[in-house]
């Protein structure tokens, strides 16, 4: 009898919860959800641009062609780099050094590309993508590693890898740039178009799907929200903090070295300091995006929505002719209004 009063009650709660307006269905999501307030952020902002193209379609030129396909090809790096900062974030901890992990990957990839592998012929570009892969995933295993084994910040030990690599670029390669022009069918991979989206685009959309279900519908995830927000509280469960943490750092590592495959293959060349200041630029889309300084708290809707954010704000700078410091401003007090906001939003919700 009490099992059926229950389950009514459940029933009737839920019918009330159905029935609400929209508008407060609406409301609820946008305060609940990390990337709730972005959505709502990047929507207007895209509303006032498409507006803003329609109205004045020859000085503000946001929706020509080949405005949308520069700005399309250009978000792919930061936002497949963004999605593995923003799980290290997720599981508390941060890595400064996916910039040049960026660089020195893409660096290792083109020059292995040209020199040992160029006897593999058209398979030589794949070979020296899955070293660049290993490369970037083990940098991301030693990061852990240190932070983990000697207890130091991540933020201290990323910066001083951070430095490392910069300077491991120079002694490896020197100032020049590397070329890095690939035969098919991998041309075609990663800088090819599909329906006229570029190919770049399509990894990071296919990237963003896998990363949504390993965060949002599988057990790992699950661990990352639970270590980066509760330590005490996920190894009481039985999760292992350790082990979690490695593999939020494997995984920014692997993301890295990707986006700095798939930057190279669009413009066909590598440059020494290409991923200087991409690490700042990844931390404030995941930032923007609802990811919590602390740990424990974002999304990767959240992340793909705060990247887009960024580009949105630097095409309508270009499109403006506005100087270049313009962008860092407008960014960076999106990031403390994001913070803020954020932070109001949990304790309403505590």
């Amino acid at each position: 009898m009490a099992v059926s009063s229950t389950s009514g009650r459940l029933r009737e709660i839920q019918a009330a919860r159905n029935s609400r307006p929209f508008l407060v269905k609406a409301s609820d999501w946008v305060r609940d959800r990390p990337e709730g307030g972005i959505a709502v952020l990047f929507g207007v902002a895209l509303l006032l641009c498409v507006i803003g193209g329609l109205l004045f379609p020859d000085k503000f030129r946001f929706l020509a062609q080949a405005n949308i396909e520069v700005t399309l090809k250009s978000v792919a790096p930061l936002g497949i780099m963004a999605l593995g900062v923003g799980v290290l974030m997720i599981a508390g901890e941060y890595d400064l050094s996916v910039g040049s992990i960026y660089t020195f990957t893409s660096i290792v990839a083109a020059s292995f590309a040209s020199t040992y592998f160029a006897g593999l012929g058209a398979l030589g570009p794949f070979a020296a993508l899955f070293c660049a892969l290993a490369i970037g995933t083990l940098i991301g295993l030693i990061n852990g590693f240190i932070t983990l084994r000697f207890n130091i910040p991540s933020f201290i030990t990323t910066l001083g890898t951070m430095l490392f690599w910069q300077g491991a670029v120079l002694l490896y390669n020197g100032a020049t740039p590397v070329s890095f022009r690939t035969p098919e069918p991998f041309s075609s991979l990663f800088n090819g178009q599909l329906w006229y989206i570029h190919a770049g685009l399509i990894w990071f959309a296919i990237l963003s799907v896998i990363f949504y279900f390993i965060l949002h519908q599988h057990r790992l995830g699950n661990h990352f929200y639970a270590v980066g927000g509760n330590r005490n509280a996920a190894v009481a469960i039985g999760v292992k903090p350790v082990t979690v943490k490695y593999i939020a750092f494997a995984l920014v590592g692997f993301t890295s070295a990707f986006a700095g495959i798939v930057a190279a293959a669009r413009v066909s060349s590598v440059q020494p300091n290409g991923g200087q200041g991409l690490e700042l630029q990844a931390i404030a889309a995941c930032v923007i995006g609802g990811c919590a300084l602390s740990g424990g708290r974002g999304s990767i809707l959240g992340i793909v929505l705060g990247t887009l954010l960024i580009f949105l704000i630097k095409d309508v700078l270009l499109l403006l002719q506005a100087p270049g410091f313009y962008f860092n401003m407008f960014v960076g007090a999106l990031i403390v209004i994001s913070v803020i906001l954020n932070t109001a939003v949990r304790r309403s919700r505590a």
